[in-house]
């Protein structure tokens, strides 16, 4: 499955983004979704997965009551609600798509990625 994320921008501390995420393929409801981020120098992190049918979420303890991870299967699309946003959000957001039934913190786990959509916010 090929996996496009989008809706990065700059914006200032305090504000809101909503990232998306579509995939190819009408299977997308088979997988289980998460999206990582990776800031410069530092190693790609987990920040949010949802399971196949949407039903459980888990979130990295950063993001927890301030980003919302979503899913629409019938637009083959997952969503990452980052609100109270701060610089230290700063990063590329990718989206990953695994076969597994469960949610993993770890990025080996996912065998697909979409090339990731960069975030920015100033102080």
């Amino acid at each position: 499955v090929q996996l496009q994320a989008f809706g990065g921008g700059l914006v200032q501390a305090g504000d809101s983004l909503r990232l998306s995420c579509t995939a190819s393929r009408r299977t997308f409801s088979w997988y289980t979704m998460g999206w990582f981020r990776q800031a410069p120098g530092k190693e790609r992190e987990f920040v949010a997965g949802i399971r196949r049918n949407g039903g459980v979420t888990t979130y990295a303890e950063f993001a927890k009551g301030r980003f919302t991870i979503s899913r629409d299967n019938a637009k083959d699309t997952t969503y990452l609600e980052m609100n109270t946003l701060r610089p230290e959000d700063t990063a590329v957001y990718y989206c990953a798509a695994t076969t597994s039934s469960s949610i993993y913190a770890v990025a080996h786990i996912y065998d697909y990625w979409g090339r990731g959509t960069q975030v920015t916010v100033s102080s």
